[in-house]
């Protein structure tokens, strides 16, 4: 599903990531963790397509078959609206719009027909429990309920990844456990891959693999059973 290799990122002398190297399966659920400034949600937007790897011959950046890092912008702005979905801390949305205005936007960015469009965003809110809630704006909605309409927003148009940045961090305990079950239940319904970033051990313990940062890369896995043991 994911195949990246060698992902450097610099912001003038700083170098944030440092050769990353990662493989991630289809239908994985894979957690990111690390210290504040390990280059975590930089990976994260690399991967996604929202940010840039520094140029080199030896870097590539492959999902779903496709070398997304090569593509010119319209192309990759296609690809990311087609097979990628994103929930962010904050959930993003827009104030102005209703939760299923807000849900629809993805696929209206895709041309999809409004009935069509309407019809699968009522699916996914009543999928995530909120076909009460479907006319309710931003600023009438809890946290959790605000944070399950983007979740609704991101797999719009059944993208094969999502990527998840601290998804459940500005959310109470109990709606941030609801939160991370629905992951899983989303993984059995529709099959989607996630990669997700997080401080919360909870949820990052919950993934079928976890990945820990540290200083710009990757910790090996043996080297990171090591030092747990010791």
């Amino acid at each position: 599903m994911i195949k990246a290799r060698n992902i450097h990122k610099t912001y003038g002398t700083l170098e944030v990531l440092k050769g990353v190297d990662l493989n991630i399966k289809k239908g994985e659920i894979v957690s990111v963790v690390g210290a504040s400034g390990a280059g975590k949600t930089t990976l994260l937007q690399i991967l996604g397509t929202l940010d840039t790897a520094d140029r080199r011959n030896d870097t590539s950046i492959i999902i779903n078959g496709i070398r997304v890092d090569t593509l010119k912008d319209k192309a990759l702005a296609r690809f990311r609206n087609d097979h990628i979905g994103f929930i962010f801390q904050f959930h993003q949305l827009l104030p102005e719009f209703t939760a299923l205005e807000n849900v629809c936007i993805p696929a209206y960015i895709k041309k999809t027909p409004k009935a069509e469009a309407e019809k699968r965003a009522i699916e996914l809110l009543g999928f995530l429990g909120l076909s009460h809630r479907l006319h309710h704006k931003p600023d009438t909605l809890s946290g959790g309920e605000q944070q399950r309409v983007a979740v609704a927003r991101a797999l719009m148009n059944n993208p094969d990844i999502v990527f998840a940045d601290e998804p459940s961090g500005n959310l109470d305990s109990e709606s941030a456990d609801r939160l991370h079950k629905l992951f899983f239940e989303l993984r059995e319904q529709f099959g989607q891959t996630f990669v997700i970033v997080t401080h919360n051990e909870e949820l990052a313990d919950m993934a079928d693999r976890k990945l820990t940062m540290v200083d710009g890369n990757i910790v090996p896995q043996d080297v990171e059973n090591l030092q747990t043991s010791d």
